[in-house]
């Protein structure tokens, strides 16, 4: 049993030499070049019909892009229309954990998962 032991206290405690690796080849790892630049677009859109929407929800769900939409040319046109597409906006961005937000009377805000859209302090009792 002592043998037993003493063989594999043997083979565990001495470290190999090169640890695998044949040689003194190996591979240098620049972290600047191995980091990728995240950019951030925040892109306008103008929403003149229900269709006009998709462009807006296909960046939101890139997950780079701030969009804003100007809803004036909808509303003016068929309120009807408006309320469908933004609604169809706010399910997307619920799906996408993103975040929606009207201000003024004719433009919406829409941001991916990492950014929140900031509506003032809330009032605490």
């Amino acid at each position: 049993m002592k043998d037993l032991l003493s063989k594999f206290k043997e083979k565990f405690s001495t470290p190999p030499s090169n640890y695998g690796f044949e040689g003194e080849d190996y591979i240098e790892i620049n972290p600047a070049e191995t980091k990728e630049k995240i950019r951030i677009t925040v892109k306008p859109f103008i929403i003149n019909d229900f269709s006009d929407i998709k462009n807006p929800i296909d960046s939101l769900r890139e997950g780079r892009t701030i969009a804003l939409l100007n809803i004036r040319p909808l509303k003016d046109k068929d309120i009807i229309e408006l309320k469908r597409a933004v609604n169809k906006l706010k399910k997307t961005c619920d799906a996408v954990e993103g975040d929606i937000a009207g201000f003024g009377e004719d433009w919406i805000v829409m941001t991916p998962s990492f950014a929140r859209v900031y509506r003032g302090q809330e009032l605490t009792e």
